[in-house]
Order: structure tokens, then sequence, then C-alpha cells
């Protein structure tokens, strides 16, 4: 099956081709995340896609959160897979007024069949540090998916929802419950994300990549990647390539120049705002330049990428039954 992801991000009386806008938690720049305000607001600013994050509540309600504590966006001491959907149902978010309850996925699916955002689709970030195992999360996603129903004439689900995961071993997961859904592999990790490309083409999987932008900020490493990922084919279509999180314009300026795919930002506002204006050379060069704490920040990160994968390969030397580089998910 030919999975489409959505439509380029193409502005009025353009022809420049921009990359796919994506809704980080929803509009988060300017709702509290993962609600349904969060949700709204980027359908209306005009988005292609939107990221949430998925977990699994105590009695098995697929729930949108991006934190396993509950403390940080509600207040509450308290995990997400310790209570009942009943309890987490009644909690509000502790910034934006009004207040927001939590959404569940069917919340989520069920907006998406109304027709202002029918043409939207959603990357849905599985989270793995539950008190759930894969089959019990995969399975409550299964279930959500078929109760909530595309409406007739519309793109199915298959062709609209992606499945965001951070190791090799959930990439499994995702083949063995939805094997008809595309894959997006959430990675800081250009070694990762290179070793999975080769994987995927050689087995024939429709997997795509999410990349922290920190890693296309040297040049090397990000354009060979693209490279090969434009010369590859996974199923029937190239692997697309995510820049994550891109919520100022020096990232979003470079994601445009890269030339990736799409987009992953809190502010899909502004992200859309600097595409109408990219044909103005100052609007591009104030764009594209760097502070010096933006560039050191940017080399202290790199530098802990590095060392990562330097470390998770001699880990994998030393103990061949180790995973290695399926390991390097981090900033999750």
């Amino acid at each position: 099956m030919h999975h489409q992801l959505g439509r380029m991000a193409v502005l009025p009386d353009q022809d420049k081709r921009f990359p796919q806008v994506i809704a980080h938690r929803g509009y988060k720049a300017a709702f509290p995340e993962n609600t349904m305000a969060a949700f709204r607001g980027a359908v209306d600013v005009g988005v292609d896609g939107i990221e949430t994050d998925l977990r699994l509540s105590r009695d098995g309600v697929v729930v949108l959160s991006h934190d396993a504590s509950l403390v940080r966006c509600f207040g509450r001491n308290a995990r997400v897979d310790g209570l009942d959907w009943e309890e987490l149902s009644s909690l509000r978010t502790v910034r934006g007024e009004p207040k927001q309850s939590m959404a569940r996925l069917v919340d989520l699916l069920s907006y998406l069949r109304e027709t202002e955002a029918e043409e939207v689709w959603v990357l849905l970030d599985i989270k793995k540090d539950g008190n759930y195992a894969p089959g019990e999360l995969f399975n409550a996603l299964k279930r959500d998916l078929a109760s909530t129903p595309v409406r007739s004439g519309s793109r199915t689900w298959e062709e609209r929802v992606k499945l965001g995961v951070w190791d090799e071993e959930w990439i499994a997961a995702c083949t063995r419950y939805l094997p008809d859904f595309p894959i997006v592999l959430l990675t800081p990790s250009p070694a990762f994300a290179s070793s999975m490309l080769e994987q995927s083409s050689a087995k024939s999987l429709d997997l795509h990549f999410g990349l922290l932008n920190y890693t296309f900020a040297f040049g090397h490493r990000d354009r060979a990647f693209l490279k090969r990922a434009r010369s590859l084919k996974t199923k029937e279509e190239k692997p697309m390539v995510f820049s994550w999180s891109d919520n100022d314009d020096m990232w979003m300026a470079r994601s445009i120049c890269n030339g990736v795919d799409g987009v992953i930002t809190d502010d899909p506002g502004r992200f859309k705002e600097l595409c109408s204006q990219w044909d103005d050379p100052w609007v591009r060069k104030q764009a594209e330049t760097w502070t010096l704490w933006e560039r050191i920040f940017c080399v202290g990160i790199s530098m802990n990428v590095w060392i990562m994968e330097v470390t998770s390969w001699v880990m994998s030397w030393i103990s061949p039954t180790d995973n290695g580089l399926m390991n390097v998910g981090v900033y999750k």
C-alpha cells in the first residue's frame, strides 16, 4: 500500500516547496501541550501534520501525554499509568486559560475526522517508559483506530497515521501489530539513523526518520544522510526526513535550506510566517544568523551525541548480544 505522508507546504502564489509543518504536541507555543485546544489551534493555522505522545492509563486507555509524570503539565504528583482514566480526566493543566483537560487518542482521532481537519496527518510518538508491555499499548491503539473509522471517501488511517518509535525493538512491534502503518524512527543519532536506513531498504520497511535538529548543525553527516535517503526507496516511496524541534528562526531556516521533508515545531504559526517571508533576502539572512551562545550550545549537544554513539559502538563490540546503536534513543 502506498502511504502519502501528507502534502508539502506550498504557499499561495509561490512555486517554492517548503518542508511540511508539523505541530509538536499541537500548537504548544500558544496552548497547553497535547490538549484538544492545542490540536485545534494547530489546524487553524494550517499545519500539515500533528505530533503527539501516547501512553496508557492504569485501566488501559490510550492518553496523550509526553511525560510519564503528571507534575509538569497537571501539577499532580503521580504517574500517568498510575491512575485510571476517570481520575486523569478530572485533572486540569497548570498553564493556560481556560484550563484544559487531558486528551485521549480517540478524542484526537474523532477531531481528525471532521471536515476542517481531514487532510491533516498525525505522528504518534509511542512512549516506552511506562508500566505496560508493547503488546498492551499496541492492542489498545488498534482498538481505538478500529472504533473511530474515517468518513466515507476520506483517506484511511493507514495513510494518515505514522507510528513514531525510538529503537529497533519497537520498530519490530509496529510491524507485528500494525504492519500497514508507516513508521518514523525518532533519534538524535545520525549513525543509528544511517544503520536503520540501510536495513529499511534491504527489508522494504516503510520507515521514515525524525532527527534531532542539532544533528543537522555542521553539514557533513546530515548532508550525507539526506543524500542517501533520497537515493533509497522504502516500499513505494523514498524515506522522508523530519527535523525536531525547530522552535526558533535559525533552526527553521536551516531546515528550509537543508530541504528536509518536514519541520516539527512548537510554533507552527511562526514557521508558516517565516516561509511566507522567505523571498526577502534580509529575512533569510536574519533567520540564518547564529549567536555565539547558539554555536556553543550546538557544539555541546553534537559532542554529546558523538560520545553516545562511540560508547554504543564500544559496548556492542564488547558484548555482541547488546543492542548497541539500537539503544541510542535519548531526548525523548
